[in-house]
């Protein structure tokens, strides 16, 4: 395969791909504008930051998958990719820890006034009796919006401080999500006017996009506590950072911010933000994510995932159907020999429906299987019967979507 990297990865995990043969080819230095004109013959796209646009999924020949050596795919448009049939796939989780980590270090770092505390230092100030008014951790209420991997790793650190936990209720959670609540201690609220009520510290960990742009407004910081902190290490787009300004300056509020609304893509860069140089602000460089350990893992999974595609699955992926489409389930029981599939669909074929998804699974012993047809379109009584006379079927069912 032709595989480009459009950010930089460790060389030691790409040279796995050299050996199996892959033609790959690194360049960090690209950009969205680039993009366009560089997927020509590229079977694998690999990015980090990097924009995948609509009109670079329509520029490439041959592109099959995109792979966000990441969690957060908000930056690829895969709506575009789905239409063109190329697989999105993330690698979610594995910075989970280096985002926590930081999230702590970020609160660390207010209560003790660290980052001012270094500043006056480094310029021969000695100031210990301001330094030392500090609240400490023990005891607080720590609000966590968002408890997916971060989320929950952040409170786990939060619970080893001697902090409550709170997150809102969700009757939509997977369970394996509710049983690591419950075994972390975090208590549950009906709704976010409780959280942010209650809370002396509140710690964001939503993904980007537009369904979350803004969450952080002026109603919301009206409602946190006075005195209370304010987290962000998700997606700076998250804050209305007018509003968060307006908050500084107005009420004893104080933050803690990795990210930023128009941040620098490149890594080194002018940065001029009201926001990041506010006195109350306490802010990194878009750091979350970027140890060592978490790069490692990151890039071990989508070296992974490449792995997986190469051998006919797919992982991690976000933009295939999460539901059954279609009209109605054809499950077709047969012998396992060769044909059998190809029949049946002609015969839907001629009958104008069309299969929109397949899975085979093939019984111990390899002499018989059974086919799932997701199809779109009437099945009447009369093509059951047809697909029943072809050779080698043994039995089919119909089951119509309600």
């Amino acid at each position: 395969m032709k595989i480009l990297f459009a950010d930089a990865l460790p060389e030691s995990h790409i040279d796995l791909l050299r050996e199996r043969g892959d033609e790959c080819i690194i360049d960090p230095e690209i950009n969205a504008e680039d993009l366009p004109n560089a997927l020509s013959g590229i079977d694998v796209l690999v990015v980090r930051s990097t924009k995948v646009s609509a009109e670079a999924i329509a520029s490439s020949d041959q592109l099959a998958l995109i792979v966000r050596s990441g969690a957060g795919t908000n930056t690829i448009d895969c709506q575009a990719a789905a239409n063109a049939g190329i697989y999105v796939c993330n690698v979610p989780g594995t910075n989970s820890v280096a985002v926590a980590e930081l999230t702590i270090g970020l609160l660390l770092a207010i209560d003790r006034h660290l980052a001012d505390c270094v500043l006056d230092l480094r310029n021969a100030q000695w100031n210990k009796k301001k330094y030392s008014q500090a609240d400490g951790l023990l005891g607080k209420t720590l609000g966590i919006i968002g408890i997916g991997e971060i989320g929950l790793a952040v409170a786990e650190r939060a619970r080893s401080f001697g902090m409550t936990v709170v997150a809102e209720r969700n009757p939509n959670r997977k369970p394996n999500i509710e049983s690591r609540i419950r075994s972390i201690g975090i208590r549950l609220v009906d709704n976010r006017e409780d959280l942010l009520a209650e809370s002396d510290v509140v710690s964001i960990h939503v993904p980007g996009g537009s369904d979350t742009e803004g969450l952080v407004n002026e109603d919301f910081l009206n409602q946190m506590k006075d005195g209370s902190i304010l987290l962000n290490t998700s997606r700076g787009e998250v804050i209305d950072e007018d509003a968060l300004l307006r908050a500084l300056d107005s009420k004893n509020l104080r933050a803690g911010l990795d990210v930023f609304c128009d941040e620098p893509k490149s890594g080194t860069s002018e940065f001029i933000s009201q926001l990041a140089a506010h006195p109350k602000v306490v802010g990194t460089h878009h750091i979350g994510a970027s140890t060592t350990q978490a790069q490692e893992a990151t890039t071990s999974g989508t070296i992974e995932i490449i792995e997986a595609y190469r051998n006919g699955e797919v992982k991690n992926c976000v933009n295939m159907a999460t539901s059954r489409i279609g009209t109605a389930a054809i499950t077709v029981r047969h012998f396992d020999q060769v044909g059998v599939l190809a029949e049946v669909f002609r015969v839907l074929r001629n009958a104008k429906i069309n299969v929109q998804a397949v899975k085979n699974n093939v019984f111990l012993g390899a002499n018989s299987a059974v086919a799932v047809l997701d199809v779109s379109g009437e099945v009447t009584a009369k093509i059951c019967e047809e697909l029943r006379d072809l050779e080698h079927v043994i039995q089919i069912q119909v089951a119509e979507y309600e």
